[in-house]
């Protein structure tokens, strides 16, 4: 069966980049304490690249500092994957978020930390595979988004890397950063609970640009597939422990929405997770969800869910649940919060 696909664009080998459907994203491998054991992340990934058809890679997403106190973890566990499995290097597009302070949550686009950063990245990763896009997690409202990304544009160039990301941008910081440099990717939190207005201007702005939108989080960060339904079900040092949407009487309000979206994946004959995915996935051709796994089986549940074609009826009624179950609880902290839209 052949799966669907999103075009890239022209990559430095001069043939069409074509990836799957929905990618997969590495965060919770290892930001935390005690980090997934490889061969668990490693069987993960493999399920993704493997259940693409040939000459299709998997969109996998990495950070610098997504590792016990920001460490670079991600980063290392990647380069382990591919010391170990050198047969996929080149079905797989490696996009990796990095352009903060060092150890610091705080979004720096100078010229020297951005070298500083992609450096990092590119000695942790080592020489097997290349890193195919870089992206700051947050725009740096120090720094002026045409500046930013004139100096990653330079940098392509001089460290050897090929495409250049924007992360948690609005439309217009989009538009400018690709009048500078073709923006090949876009992330933004997109899932039923996350569709906020300029959510729908990004994606539209990113159809008009040829820039992909990678939608992180399309399962409401487990929360829409049902799986978690107290605060007691989340692990002792999982951060999402600290988010608003995950505090007690907060979840107890949204379960209202998880209870609407499961009743139609039901009718549907999918999981709750496979709708979210799906109705991400319906926004748009450009659109990626980008849902994160540890477990093999998981992986292919997610992937199987870039197949699955909702109605405009479906649509509809999983719009209606979201619009009737207003969310409670911001995505973030105050002080993240602050670094959205930028």
């Amino acid at each position: 069966m052949t799966r669907p696909t999103v075009s890239l664009g022209i990559g430095r080998d001069g043939k069409e980049i074509r990836v799957g459907k929905v990618g997969l994203g590495l965060m919770l491998m290892t930001w935390q304490a005690s980090p997934v054991p490889d061969e668990q992340c490693f069987a993960a990934i493999k399920a993704g690249i493997d259940s693409l058809d040939d000459g299709v890679k998997l969109f996998i997403n990495g950070g610098e500092f997504y590792g016990h106190n920001l460490s670079t973890a991600n980063i290392e566990m990647i380069r382990r994957f591919f010391d170990k499995y050198p047969e996929y290097i080149d079905r797989t597009f490696l996009s990796v978020k990095g352009g903060l302070k060092l150890g610091q949550l705080e979004p720096d686009s100078s010229e020297a930390n951005l070298e500083r950063s992609v450096s990092n990245v590119l000695e942790k990763l080592g020489s097997k595979k290349r890193l195919d896009l870089f992206q700051s997690a947050r725009v740096d409202p120090k720094v002026p988004v045409i500046k930013a990304i004139g100096t990653l544009a330079e940098l392509t160039k001089k460290l050897g890397f090929d495409h250049i990301g924007m992360s948690e941008c609005k439309a217009t910081s989009l538009e400018a950063g690709n009048e500078v440099h073709h923006i090949t990717a876009v992330e933004i939190e997109v899932s039923p609970w996350s569709y906020e207005d300029e959510t729908k201007r990004v994606i539209e702005a990113a159809r008009k640009t040829g820039t992909a939108v990678i939608a992180y989080s399309p399962l409401g960060r487990g929360f829409l597939t049902g799986q978690i339904k107290s605060h007691d079900d989340l692990p002792e040092g999982d951060f999402r422990r600290n988010l608003p949407r995950f505090q007690e009487e907060n979840m107890k309000h949204n379960m209202a929405i998880v209870d609407g979206l499961t009743a139609i994946a039901k009718r549907k004959g999918i999981t709750a997770a496979q709708l979210c995915i799906a109705w991400v996935a319906s926004l748009g051709d450009h659109v990626i969800p980008l849902p994160g796994s540890s477990l093999d089986k998981r992986t292919l549940e997610n992937s199987a869910a870039g197949d699955v074609i909702l109605t405009n009826e479906e649509c509809a009624e999983i719009e209606k649940v979201v619009e009737i179950h207003t969310v409670k609880g911001t995505r973030y902290s105050a002080a993240a919060q602050s670094h959205l839209w930028g």
